[in-house]
């Protein structure tokens, strides 16, 4: 998997700007993208990623997307719980806030709770 361009990079926090803060790590290989605590996103190549759950994955999957997944010596590995968003939604304003916010709803709750 690629890191993704700084172009690209931009352009996606470029949009999602408009809805709410949003601050970038590393993230294994690509870029995740958080709002406060809670990582919501992440980039890898040149795709963006939300975290879904079994609810919000139908939508997901209804418009063709796919889980994050990477190859390893013993085959190809599905992370479910992130998958593509398809490009007309980041282009779209208003889809992209409902997605966006959808995701940062999932995240918050499924998130694991710190260690003390």
């Amino acid at each position: 998997m690629t890191t993704p361009s700084a172009e690209y990079v931009g352009y996606v926090l470029e949009h999602l700007q408009s809805i709410a803060p949003a601050q970038t790590s590393r993230f294994f290989g690509g870029v995740g993208i958080s709002n406060g605590f809670v990582q919501f996103a992440m980039m890898m190549g040149n795709s963006l990623y939300f975290v879904v759950d079994e609810d919000s994955r139908k939508k997901y999957e209804q418009a063709g997307m796919q889980p994050f997944s990477y190859l390893t010596k013993k085959g190809r590995v599905q992370v479910r719980r992130y998958f593509e968003v398809p490009e007309e939604v980041l282009t779209d304003s208003e889809q992209l806030r409902h997605w966006a916010n959808e995701a940062m709803i999932v995240a918050d709750k499924t998130k694991k709770p710190n260690k003390p």
